[in-house]
């Protein structure tokens, strides 16, 4: 199975962000995501070494947002 990852900024607080969506993946999908501290205002979903989500200018996807792109980028 490839493994998902969400990187997120720890000083921009998006850890809580992070942790949601890990938690509605598991629920939805079945599936565990590792968390990753990062910097610089990154929050990013990568399925293997694809990104499925991230934070843009404008846009920060919700954890909902988040299954479905993972669970698109599985099919």
């Amino acid at each position: 199975m490839t493994e998902v990852s969400i990187t997120y900024c720890r000083p921009c607080g998006y850890e809580k962000r992070a942790k949601e969506a890990a938690a509605l993946l598991r629920r939805r999908l079945g599936l565990d995501a590792t968390l990753v501290p990062g910097k610089g205002g990154i929050f990013e979903v990568r399925l293997g070494d694809k990104v499925v989500a991230k934070r843009a200018k404008g846009h920060f996807p919700d954890a909902a947002e988040i299954v479905a792109a993972v669970a698109a980028a599985r099919a």
